[in-house]
């Protein structure tokens, strides 16, 4: 499938045509083609099984994907807002005896030891490194890419996809997003499988060229910071026809907008997934001149599932699905098949599924769009597009003596809060933030406790609250506590009064 891809990239535009841009770099078709078949050469010469690739948003990021793709080795791209613990993880449970990263630094501060594999520089700024891979790692036959996503817990599954699964999404999205030959602006980072083939792969394969500026020049700052002054600016530079971006992202840009800030009229497609996005904000951004529309999708089937089209949209739908793909409904829940994933790394039991249960509620119109209903299950997905089961976090909280309930709350909203009783009335507000803070040292920045405040004595007491195994009814608490969980996310003290 990779052969093909190149072929169709060749035969796309002309040789000198730029197709690959950074802040520093520019990159033609013929240049982007001699570059990957070169690196990829060097790969197959190294004995390299699995390449690990941690590295920030840039054109090495993309020759070095194509180029593993190309040599016929496994890939492994690592988001760079992983913690150590999920790094080693990740690294441990593909059997990476390789590593691509232009941050040796946070490798080794993530306690993994890499030495380096050539002297010769790779690309740009990232070096080649070996590891030790680790023994009696189970993959599926095939197993292409293996991309770890934001997780719901510490340890998040490695999704393991062929070659040909990626391209089956490519060459729908190509085929379904008229936009000859488009400029489209990389937001999300490549790690994301949804930027990686909508915003690289398919854009190359319809002549276009792909602009790829490091996350920091575009004001993305870890998992969920933005500057979005910063990327305001590089919109209006460069002047693309295409974005992907998250709902949170998206709301930051309409408001600004509403404000006075001019979106580009080159913009004729911004595509929006990742989390729960309100019906309303898909308006007051056409109204403001961004032609946003909503997708969907999921690892599990290579990345996008669903998605709103110019000519086939419905405002409140996350659209048709695509061509290859077929999506029912059992007992409720979303459940598609016809490009379902091999399995999950070292899970062999998951290999093979005919379908992809995707946890979520919804109904499928006379029209054929999707609508999604809720979680199947509490788990939060923020509005940065990052999944968290609450439970990990909480248990996390309570795994110290100071306090005897936790919530955390945050499904479509920007960051995690908590609601808190402690064991002791008279434990101060001052050492709550303390023990938080403790805790949020050994989380990701995407599931981290941003505010808190401490549980109504009233609803501690309430039977209502709680099942009779003792355990929680996180919907009863979010209804009864609304007004304390959105003050939370309305003031910018870190403690917050019930």
């Amino acid at each position: 499938m990779i052969g093909q891809f190149l072929d169709r990239l060749w035969r796309a535009g002309p040789a000198s045509e730029i197709v690959l841009q950074s802040a520093s770099t520019l990159m033609s078709r013929s240049a982007l083609l001699s570059e990957v078949r070169v690196q990829a050469a060097r790969l197959h010469a190294s004995g390299i099984h699995t390449v690990a690739l941690h590295a920030d948003n840039g054109v090495e990021w993309i020759v070095s994907d194509l180029a593993c793709q190309l040599a016929g080795i496994r890939i492994v791209p690592l988001p760079l807002f992983f913690s150590a613990a999920q790094l080693r993880h990740a690294i441990s449970g593909s059997g990476a005896d390789a590593l691509i990263t232009d941050a040796p630094a946070a490798v080794s501060d993530a306690g993994i030891a890499c030495t380096l594999l050539t002297k010769e520089p790779w690309i740009g700024n990232a070096s080649l490194y070996a590891l030790e891979p680790c023994p009696n790692v189970m993959l599926p036959p095939n197993t292409q890419k293996i991309t770890f996503t934001s997780g719901t817990t510490g340890a998040p599954k490695g999704v393991c996809l062929s070659g040909a699964q990626l391209f089956a999404v490519v060459s729908s999205l190509a085929a379904l997003i008229e936009l000859p030959r488009p400029r489209h602006l990389c937001i999300l980072p490549l790690s994301t499988l949804l930027e990686n083939l909508a915003g690289v792969y398919a854009p190359l394969q319809r002549g276009g060229t792909v602009i790829v500026p490091a996350l920091d020049e575009l004001g993305l700052l870890g998992s969920s910071g933005l500057d979005i002054g910063k990327l305001l600016k590089n919109v209006e530079a460069y002047q693309p026809n295409s974005l992907i971006l998250v709902p949170e992202i998206l709301e930051r840009m309409v408001t600004a907008a509403e404000n006075g800030w001019k979106p580009p009229a080159s913009l004729q497609f911004v595509a929006v997934g990742g989390s729960k996005l309100a019906p309303t904000v898909l308006h007051r951004a056409r109204r403001q001149g961004i032609p946003a529309l909503e997708g969907y999708g999921l690892s599990e089937c290579a990345s996008v599932v669903s998605l709103n089209l110019p000519g086939a949209q419905r405002t409140g739908s996350v659209g048709r699905p695509l061509p290859h793909l077929q999506v029912g409904l059992r007992s409720g829940e979303i459940v598609v098949s016809g490009n379902t994933f091999l399995g999950y790394a070292n899970q062999p039991e998951s290999w093979h599924p005919a379908s992809v249960e995707t946890g979520d509620l919804g109904h499928i119109d006379t029209e054929g769009f999707i609508h999604i209903d809720g979680r199947a299950k509490a788990q939060i997905i923020t509005s940065f597009g990052r999944n968290v089961a609450p439970e990990w976090v909480e248990s996390e909280i309570m795994a110290g003596p100071l306090l005897q309930q936790a919530f955390v709350f945050g499904d479509a909203r920007p960051y995690c809060v908590a609601l808190l009783q402690p064991r002791e009335a008279s434990t101060s507000d001052h050492c709550i933030s303390v023990w938080i803070n403790q805790v949020n040292r050994e989380l990701p920045d995407y599931a981290r406790v941003n505010r808190w405040c401490r549980l109504p004595q009233a609803l501690n007491d309430n039977p209502d609250a709680w099942s009779s195994s003792g355990r929680p009814r996180r919907e009863y608490v979010e209804r009864a506590c609304h007004s304390a969980i959105d003050n939370m996310y309305e003031t910018e003290n870190q403690v917050c009064n019930a």
